[in-house]
């Protein structure tokens, strides 16, 4: 069945990734936690300056191996401007965090930009971020629901595409890094997968966690590392990957979620190893991280030194990996001799 898409859209997502159809994005757009890291690795109060400079030498020495930036516009825009010409840029369009006074970590947006404002800028697609658990109270989800059809639909309006995140928590399970989530959270992935590929959200690809948190699968180099109790085997992980892909109608690529690179590495094998058609990854902090506390002893030389050895390598990792596990965006369309190119 033919699919149509906008010729904006398409050349967009086309400049987004790479000959192969995969997108292999650097997320750099933290704006309070990595300003908080910073302060921390300097042992002093890190200011706009130490933010924008980070950002900076991050990008101009990862984007030569990236197909795509993702940034923000409060610190974001000199590092924008120094990416390799042959890197995308994506900019997130959400506040950072939520306000956790009101039920239910509603979203909002930055109230001096709007899409438009982007697209004047040159910037290639929109990136959302929300906190959504598919079983809280209607009455929440509601409001998050028409949120995400808004963004939808301003993109929609003016030819970009979105790119969409949405991050799965429970209320009543504080950590969200321990094995009572790991329990529901395939659940949780699952179902926010059937509910933002629906038509109204005109979302072009999908951000989205993998649907397990590889610390508890049996077997694996995280569970050993970790040392954890293991709360799926391996064949059960390997199903639930295959159970939520299956319900993908638009492209998705999974986040890195701050885990270590190796542990990102591993799940990105494990992924192809359960055949799931992502198109990549938009991978921030399992790159860079380690630079933070580089940065905080030796400053910007002693970053860029660590980028062009440890980071180069873990991006040229990344991108073997994808070429063997990754499918190209247009797979979910049937090819892309299935997708018909429109005006409008």
């Amino acid at each position: 069945m033919k699919v149509k898409m906008t010729k904006g859209k398409y050349e967009a997502l086309t400049r987004l990734s790479d000959e192969h159809g995969l997108v292999i994005a650097t997320a750099l757009d933290q704006r309070g936690s990595l300003k908080k890291s910073l302060t921390k690795a300097l042992g002093h109060e890190a200011d706009v300056k130490h933010v924008e400079e980070f950002k900076v030498a991050v990008t101009e020495e990862l984007t030569p191996y990236s197909t795509a930036i993702l940034l923000d516009p409060e610190f974001g825009w000199s590092a924008a401007e120094a990416r390799d010409k042959q890197s995308g840029l994506l900019i997130a369009y959400e506040k950072t965090g939520y306000d956790a006074t009101v039920q239910g970590r509603l979203p909002d947006l930055l109230p001096e930009w709007s899409v438009r404002r982007y697209a004047d800028k040159g910037v290639d697609a929109i990136k959302i971020l929300m906190y959504y658990d598919p079983d809280d109270a209607a009455h929440i989800n509601d409001q998050k629901h028409a949120f995400i059809e808004r963004v939808g639909a301003e993109c929609k309006a003016n030819d970009i595409p979105f790119f969409f995140e949405p991050v799965t928590y429970c209320d009543d399970i504080a950590d969200a890094k321990g094995p009572e989530y790991a329990k529901v959270k395939p659940d949780k992935v699952k179902k926010s997968m059937r509910e933002f590929t629906k038509p109204q959200y005109h979302l072009d690809c999908l951000k989205v966690e993998v649907p397990v948190n590889m610390t508890y699968v049996s077997g694996t180099a995280a569970n050993r590392g970790h040392e954890a109790e293991a709360v799926y085997t391996r064949e059960e992980a390997l199903q639930h990957f295959r159970d939520t892909a299956s319900i993908a109608t638009v492209p998705f690529i999974y986040l890195s979620g701050g885990v270590s690179n190796e542990d990102f590495i591993e799940t990105l094998e494990f992924a192809g190893e359960a055949g799931v058609p992502f198109s990549g990854v938009l991978c921030g902090r399992a790159t860079w991280q380690d630079g933070i506390a580089v940065y905080g002893e030796n400053g910007d030389t002693g970053l860029r030194a660590w980028l062009k050895d440890e980071g180069v390598q873990r991006m040229e990792h990344l991108n073997r990996v994808l070429q063997q596990a990754a499918k190209p965006w247009w797979t979910v369309y049937g090819g892309k001799d299935q997708i018909v190119i429109t005006e409008s």
